[in-house]
């Protein structure tokens, strides 16, 4: 059984029954035989499908936003963002699909001709956060069954409400009804009945957005059956702020970066490495932008911060806050657990952070930031590579080509420049190191999930 709870008041929500291995064969069975016939419908019919998702998503978003903010916490007018972001990756996998999946002709020596197809490859098991729980799913989703493929869902066991609320969207706008399935497994269960889920023949991809450890896990188990994955792990994300940066516009950035959905992202901003000339400057406003944020119900428009998902999400963070204070990091604000009902830690700010503990290059998964002073451009490379981490980054100057300079050192997936990192359907997303491997969204997140044939044709 499956309980839901309310991370704002600790109240249960409601119950789920979870499923058998027999329970999850079957859906399997269901899902496969739905995606015979759906690879071989043309891409305007899934287009068509998948717009009319689009718009269903944001006819209903209110309902889908509040049931987010109810599972976990997340302010709702950032749930009700989500919503919306999912129905775009729909949109925009429904119009472009078609491009990126067209057949490539390539001119060959000795009088051949060669064609390069992309052909779905059959069921891709996604296994997704809590963090997002729409947007994570559907910028896996919309790709994957744009390209013909169905997909089976294990989502985190606290949003189980949502994946069965998207898997009601795909039937309700008229998809096969097994597509797209949710399986909802027992935590005692987890490892056993996902590597029954990867053996199995139909399964012929693994996504996995969470942990570095869920995504070794699942790495080795999909090593075994060769299966192919996509693995988004977590990050610890350097955002660079340089001398010559416009510092209150660069805190203003920083802060909405750290403490959107309370701080739980993997691409949120997590180490501030400040350039010496304004780390005055900048620890001075950012403390200010952190202790004026409003923390409390999600539902009430005036707050910022959320609870934490879970109880014991909040009490990892508070214990690596408090090794690193006793390792003499300096605590200007935040850092207790508040009385009262509900899982909420308030907006932390960590200075005088150096090597060896554990916030300066671990993940914070929460509204914790840490200030790390550089020297100059070369020194702040160096500490931003000095994590197992390799998702995101942010680099904050008044020139792009000493931006770009910068960026080209760093060991990311992603940088932006004056500007928070998020995700986008027209550009590739993923990370590199312990942050995992393969990308998600524009043409590359099409192409990770399908069998990229090659023909070659000898004219008689």
């Amino acid at each position: 059984m499956i309980i839901t709870v309310n991370p704002a008041t600790a109240e249960p929500i409601a119950e789920y029954h979870t499923m058998t291995s027999g329970d999850i064969r079957e859906a399997i069975t269901l899902s496969y035989w739905d995606y015979i016939s759906w690879k071989d419908r043309p891409l305007s019919e899934r287009s068509q499908l998948m717009k009319r998702l689009a718009k269903l998503m944001r006819i209903e978003k209110d309902q889908h936003a509040a049931l987010i903010s109810r599972e976990m916490g997340k302010p709702f007018s950032q749930a009700v963002a989500e919503v919306e972001k999912s129905a775009w990756v729909c949109d925009f996998y429904a119009e472009h699909a078609a491009s990126y999946l067209k057949p490539e002709e390539r001119d060959l020596d000795g009088g051949m001709r060669g064609m390069v197809k992309f052909e779905p490859i059959g069921l891709v098991l996604g296994i997704m956060p809590w963090n997002f729980p729409f947007w994570q799913v559907f910028r896996l989703a919309a790709p994957a069954i744009m390209a013909g493929n169905g997909i089976i869902l294990k989502h985190a066991p606290n949003v189980t409400g949502s994946a069965i609320a998207i898997e009601q969207l795909f039937r309700d706008a008229g998809f096969p009804a097994n597509i797209y399935r949710a399986v909802h497994i027992d935590l005692d269960d987890v490892d056993r009945l996902t590597g029954f889920i990867i053996d199995h023949p139909a399964i012929q991809g693994v996504s996995l957005t969470g942990s570095t450890a869920a995504g070794r896990a699942v790495a080795a188990k999909s090593g075994k059956a060769l299966k192919t994955t996509v693995l988004e792990l977590g990050g610890s994300d350097p955002y660079i702020v340089l001398d010559d940066a416009d510092i209150p516009e660069a805190v203003n950035i920083c802060a909405a970066a750290r403490l959107l959905n309370s701080g739980q992202s993997c691409i949120a901003a997590k180490r501030f490495i400040v350039h010496a000339r304004v780390f005055e400057q900048f620890e001075q406003l950012l403390l200010q932008r952190m202790q004026s944020a409003v923390m409390g119900d999600p539902f009430d428009p005036t707050v910022e911060i959320g609870p934490l998902a879970r109880h014991d999400l909040r009490e990892q963070l508070h214990s690596q806050v408090s090794r690193s204070v006793a390792e003499g990091a300096r605590l200007l604000c935040g850092g207790n657990i508040p009385e009262g009902r509900g899982f909420f830690y308030p907006p932390t700010l960590l200075t005088a952070v150096h090597k060896g503990m554990e916030v300066y290059s671990e993940e914070t998964f929460g509204p914790v930031a840490t200030l790390i002073e550089a020297k100059d451009d070369n020194e702040a490379a160096l500490i931003a590579n000095d994590t197992p981490y390799g998702l995101g980054s942010a680099i904050f100057t008044a020139h792009t080509e000493r931006a770009m300079a910068l960026a080209d050192q760093l060991e990311v997936g992603n940088c932006f420049i004056n500007s928070m990192v998020k995700s986008d359907p027209r550009m590739p997303f993923g990370g590199v190191k312990q942050s995992g491997y393969g990308r998600e969204l524009s043409s590359y997140g099409i192409h990770e999930f399908v069998n990229i044939k090659g023909i070659c044709v000898k004219a008689l």
